[in-house]
């Protein structure tokens, strides 16, 4: 500790002539040193059960439970497979954000949910491999397809024409950008008004079904598995849809380090949030059926928009405007997680640092929401860019990613089994979700190898990447001095800070002797060593 008044070079003097072997040093420019002790810079523990709840419900129920069901319907073919792919899809997701629990209250305090994970049980390179993949492709394809399926319900409720769709998905991210740059709170606090709209809309839908099967509405349910298919490829692609409408789940334990009691929180807010979310879907795909058949919904480009035209007659606008909604809280809570976890990938050193900065008055990790927001804006721009496209490749990098995170857990079951374990699940769970992900990514190849080559291609380029910029450090000098010039600028207009301990941003250690040796020279203030640090790729 230092006392007041101490200054560093008395500091060092001292510590040399008592032996010391270590010192930490202060440094010597720094006018006010009692201000910066009570800086407080990173995330703020503010998030509480219900507002987990909120971002959870929130973010699984978005535009999938309006969309996929086609796809669902395409690959199933049947009322009867329909519901068991729904039905099975939940468990199996429910199963997986438990294992996530699991993980999340081993490491409370982390922000990078898989890619935190696969550090802390596989190293530096899987880690990178999960993380880079993450927030390079997967996160900003995902906030890509949930605005633009925003923007496609936003032109059906306005009439808008369909070429402006790409342009309104554009102003979408940017409209959640700036909110969740605003503040933490008010980025939960949309998540939560925007949850309760969507559950008003699943509400309606599903109560509307039950009200059609009392009428007598069940004619879909007679011969309930005739058409089904059976072939694995399709299987799996119907299960594709199912896991995109569910998926979300692993985002909770990304705000785990701004839950105010993270050990209660992540298990009652996963066991709660997942469970609500199955039977709601459940029920709304069981009132679709009520209204159109199998082929009906696999051929409908928005399943919402049908169900509403047949039942509702002139109220059926209500329909596009609720999911226009549920789109909106999804995009907003799929930046959140994305964000938390490129923050954590730049904490380890593994993108450049100047990304983990955080607000320091706003606590919000305002360059990583708006790097996340840039590379999903460029990937708006090709024309192949739709929602059938993506939903594929996404969902074949996710279930590798998944199953790395799932083999992590297991491996940390071995490795440390000592270690402290708030919740644990029985290990059958993360051994059948690692067996369904291993599945998920081999049954693609059998029917469409070209695009799952495209997979496997993009996530192990990452290995290359990970040894030519991160192990040997290749980066032209000219890169870094850009970084290193953005992160100053960035400091200077006050839109982040090092999030790294307080102790960490103003001292550094160093053996006395060196110290006493190199006193003179100390003459370039702490900033300025900060800044060299934040644009290196350093692990």
């Amino acid at each position: 500790m230092l006392k007041n008044g101490t200054n560093g070079a008395e500091l060092v003097e001292d510590n040399a002539k008592n032996g010391n072997s270590e010192t930490l040093i202060l440094n010597e420019n720094q006018n006010n040193i009692q201000n910066l002790v009570d800086i407080k810079v990173g995330f703020t523990r503010q998030i509480t059960l219900l507002g987990a709840i909120g971002l959870l419900v929130g973010t699984v129920v978005g535009s999938g439970i309006f969309v996929s069901p086609s796809v669902v319907a395409n690959h199933s073919g049947s009322s009867g497979l329909i519901l068991i792919i729904w039905a099975a899809s939940g468990v199996l997701a429910l199963f997986s954000a438990l294992c996530y629990v699991e993980l999340g209250t081993m490491f409370p305090t982390s922000s990078g949910s898989d890619y935190s994970f696969v550090y802390e049980g596989f190293g530096d390179l899987p880690a990178f491999v999960s993380g880079f993949t993450n927030v390079v492709l997967l996160s900003p394809m995902a906030l890509v397809m949930v605005a633009l399926t925003c923007a496609s319900y936003i032109v059906l409720a306005a009439k808008i024409e369909e070429t402006y769709i790409k342009i309104i998905a554009a102003v979408i991210i940017g409209v959640i950008f700036i909110l969740n740059c605003a503040s933490v709170n008010l980025g939960t606090i949309v998540q939560e008004i925007f949850t309760a709209i969507k559950i008003l809309a699943l509400l309606m839908i599903a109560i509307t079904g039950v009200v059609r099967l009392f009428q007598g509405d069940y004619q879909n349910f007679r011969n309930f598995f005739k058409g089904s298919k059976t072939n694995i490829s399709e299987i799996c692609y119907a299960f594709y849809g199912g896991f995109w409408a569910y998926g979300g789940y692993s985002s909770l334990p990304t705000i785990a380090a701004e839950l105010k009691n993270p050990i209660r929180d992540l298990p009652l807010a996963m066991w709660i949030g997942m469970i609500l979310v199955t039977v709601f879907y459940l029920s709304v795909n069981a009132a679709y059926l009520t209204v159109m058949t199998p082929l009906e919904i696999a051929t409908s480009n928005a399943v919402g928009v049908t169900f509403g035209n047949q039942v509702y007659g002139s109220a059926a606008l209500v329909i596009p405007v609720l999911v226009a909604c549920s789109s909106f809280g999804a995009s907003n809570g799929t930046l959140i997680s994305s964000s938390r976890m490129l923050n954590a990938v730049a904490q380890k050193g593994h993108v450049p640092k100047f990304l983990s900065l955080i607000h320091k008055k706003r606590h919000t990790p305002s360059i990583s929401l708006f790097f996340i927001c840039i590379i999903s804006l460029i990937m708006l721009i090709p024309e192949s860019s739709n929602f059938e496209n993506l939903l594929k490749y996404i969902s074949f990098i996710n279930a590798a990613l998944v199953g790395l995170t799932m083999s992590a857990l297991l491996w940390l079951r071995y490795k440390r089994p000592d270690i402290e374990r708030p919740f644990k699940v029985f290990l059958g769970l993360p051994i059948l979700v690692l067996l369904s992900s291993a599945y998920f990514t081999v049954a693609p190849f059998f029917e469409h190898p070209l695009k799952s080559t495209y997979c496997l291609i993009a996530i192990l380029v990452t290995i290359p990447i990970y040894y030519i910029f991160i192990k040997y450090k290749k980066i032209p000098k000219f890169v870094s001095n850009c970084f290193g010039s953005f992160a100053s600028m960035l400091e200077k207009l006050n839109m982040g800070y090092p999030t790294e301990e307080l102790k960490e941003k103003i001292y550094f250690k160093r053996s006395a002797k060196e110290e006493m040796n190199m006193q003179p020279k100390r003459e370039a203030n702490y900033f300025s060593y900060c800044h060299e640090q934040l644009f290196e790729f350093e692990l």
